[in-house]
């Protein structure tokens, strides 16, 4: 078994990643499937390698990725996030690089709670007179 060089955790919405980084040739899989597979988008993908390229680091780890909740959107970023703080806890140089780029912040945006006595969050039950 490799050993991990780093570990980050990355959340987005309701969908957390855990990212092991390991020493290879900068392959990346997601959930057993290779990135382009798993995520169907390219813009996904090209999200998921974003903070690789920023650090130009994107062909000197293998990185291993569990992903669960949330929609491929939210996944994606949660990875780019778990990614962003597996860096910078191998590489503190790369911190500066990706903290201006904001991959280190965690996008707090959540879907808000249903409220009892309301058709949603905000949204009343539609009024009758009669």
């Amino acid at each position: 078994m490799e050993k991990n060089l780093a570990i980050g955790t990355g959340r987005r919405k309701t969908a957390i990643a855990r990212v092991f980084m390991r020493t290879g040739s900068g392959k990346i899989t997601v959930n057993g499937k290779d990135v382009k597979d798993y995520f169907c988008s390219e813009d996904q993908v090209r999200m998921v390698h974003q903070p690789l390229f920023v650090t130009s680091n994107d062909s000197k780890f293998d990185i291993l990725i569990n992903v669960k909740g949330g929609g491929l959107n939210g996944q994606a970023a949660a990875c780019l996030h778990g990614i962003s703080r597996a860096l910078t806890q191998f590489d503190q140089d790369a911190r500066t690089s990706l903290k201006a780029n904001g991959y280190l912040t965690r996008d707090s945006r959540m879907v808000e709670r249903k409220k009892y006595g309301q058709r949603g969050a905000r949204r009343r039950f539609q009024f009758s007179k009669r």
